[in-house]
């Protein structure tokens, strides 16, 4: 089956919602969902969207908040294009109907304040921001006619004019196209072919390759693996900012515990109820998140826990149910109530503060290939996010791509070959998908966690690579489902996380080494560039199985 879009998006979180309502009013366009719209990471977001509003708050603050919290590595323009629209971006949600959480006596919004922030300038609707907000743009996106929804679809590749050979080989200077995706039905187990004149991946980050996170299963990194092979170029990979606060639980699978929750008053514990974070950091418990993280983990270690406390108890019980009404019933469902006891809580893989390199429109190495959210490295985050400025990221590089989009020149989108699998088969067992997903995820966990040494990354690569050259023949052998088309995606950027690492001689933001424990003075990004060897070996592969 082959279809024809002006845009083609992959991913259904903020970013692509955004993107596709800015659009959608001139342009055909086709959003492409793993799941259901709302399975995504900008959905579970709890605590909300940075942006300054208050007279005694200012941009150049916000401004210094992230670039103190990217430690030397923010692009300062970028920071201040953000920072600058963060107001704007909140004004469009609103005008969309989201319902941000207002003062008590109705006087205004309610602002809160987390980690590394320096003013209250939170928007949030409770504690479920992301939801809120993924609800509304969620019920114009299924009412809007130009809008076709694919959900339980997920993108097995992206479809280049370089991978096709619609080039002449000795061309060096030709420039690399993007025409669209291959995308597998998961109802069908059919390919389908999707042309476009525009391609976004909006498709999140890589939580999932480690083996604890406070993300959704959808976290595998497909957009940055797609891109890589595809021949972009990614950046600062080694900078997986790790949560502080998970929920510690038998049960309680991935829940976040927001940092709104030490903004407004929680304070950190010892089992023996003994605070520690101001013996790590001045700030306490509103250090950045990698400072908090850190402390937890070398707490837990020092100690031998299984957990730390995160007690809010001292605030009155009104003020909790108000505040954090979500959490509170999570936590009263597993036995734990939240206005008499702390909560147990370890740090878990959260965010991936790298990605597909971008400029200021959001357009990748790629012409026509543009990157949004998560998937992408725009340089706002530097070597740790900012709390609740990826959210404003989402809304603020949609708005930049869809004015590109919007501006460019109308070209007619090629005809694109089918998907071929004549020559696969259907897989004789998935033991092979599930055990090697299981073994990535705990040693990436055990040797590329918070804490990293040569030793430990050099022993994650070797197993990568053993690992993948099993999957690469299993995929050359058989037909692609949706658990395989992830763990090919996860060994990809669980590599581009290890060389990144590995190429980073000093520990800076959330990236901290035993061997190189010193900050350099000069704050430089880890850019990869595709290698010459794999895009070949990739790319010949795809013609000899595909065309």
């Amino acid at each position: 089956m082959k279809s024809t879009y002006d845009v083609l998006i992959i991913g259904s979180g903020l970013a692509g919602l955004t993107l596709a309502l800015t659009l959608a009013d001139s342009k055909k366009v086709c959003l492409v969902s793993k799941r259901e719209i709302t399975d995504s990471a900008s959905s579970w977001a709890q605590g909300g969207i940075a942006a300054v509003l208050n007279n005694d708050d200012s941009i150049e603050e916000h401004i210094q908040d992230t670039l103190i919290a990217g430690a030397g590595l923010c692009d300062s323009a970028v920071t201040r294009m953000v920072a600058t629209q963060g107001r704007p971006s909140i004004e469009w949600l609103i005008q969309r109907g989201v319902r941000f959480t207002r003062e008590a006596d109705d006087s205004g919004y309610h602002l809160t304040r987390e980690g590394g922030h320096s003013h209250r300038r939170i928007f949030h609707v409770a504690d479920a921001t992301g939801q809120a907000v993924q609800k509304t743009l969620t019920q114009q996106i299924r009412e809007h006619q130009n809008i076709t929804i694919l959900e339980n679809h997920i993108a097995v590749d992206l479809i280049t004019n370089k991978k096709l050979k619609h080039y002449a080989l000795d061309d060096k200077n030709l420039e690399n196209r993007c025409l669209g995706a291959y995308v597998l039905d998961n109802h069908t187990g059919k390919v389908l072919t999707i042309a476009a004149q525009h391609t976004a991946l909006a498709t999140g980050g890589a939580g999932k390759v480690y083996l604890y996170l406070t993300n959704p299963d959808v976290s595998t990194g497909d957009g940055i693996a797609m891109a890589w092979r595809a021949g972009c170029r990614v950046a600062n990979m080694e900078f997986i900012q790790f949560h502080p606060t998970c929920l510690y639980h038998p049960h309680a699978k991935s829940f976040l515990i927001s940092e709104a929750v030490r903004g407004e008053g929680g304070i950190l514990l010892l089992p023996d109820g003994t605070r520690f974070m101001p013996e790590h950091d001045a700030r306490g418990e509103l250090a950045p998140r990698d400072v908090v993280a850190r402390a937890i983990d070398f707490e837990m270690k020092k100690r031998g826990l299984d957990c730390v406390y995160l007690d809010i108890s001292h605030k009155p019980a009104d003020f909790i149910a108000e505040h954090f009404p979500n959490i509170q019933k999570r936590c009263l469902e597993l036995g734990i109530d939240m206005t008499k006891q702390p909560i147990p809580v370890v740090p878990a893989a959260h965010y991936t503060c790298g990605g597909v390199m971008t400029d200021d429109k959001a357009k990748t190495d790629i012409e026509n290939l543009y990157a949004i959210g998560e998937t992408s490295c725009t340089g706002l985050h530097g070597a740790n996010r900012l709390a609740s400025n990826s959210l404003l990221e989402c809304l603020v590089f949609s708005q930049a791509a869809a004015q590109d989009i919007l501006t460019a020149p109308s070209e007619t989108p090629m005809l694109l070959p089918a998907w071929d699998e004549s020559r696969v088969t259907d897989a004789d067992e998935e033991v092979l998908i599930t055990h090697t997903w299981n073994e990535l995820r705990r040693f990436m966990w055990n040797y590329v966690g918070i804490v990293r040494t040569n030793k430990r990354l050099s022993r994650a690569l070797h197993r990568i690579h053993m690992l993948r050259d099993e999957v690469h023949e299993f995929y050359s052998n058989f037909r692609v489902s949706n658990n395989l088309i992830e763990l090919r995606n996860l060994l990809q950027v669980a590599e581009l996380i290890v060389l990144s690492a590995i190429d980073r001689h000093e520990s800076r933001g959330l990236h901290y080494s035993k061997d190189y424990p010193y900050t350099l003075d000069e704050a430089i990004p880890t850019v990869l560039e595709p290698a010459n060897y794999y895009s070949l070996l990739d790319s010949d592969h795809d013609a000899q199985k595909r065309e």
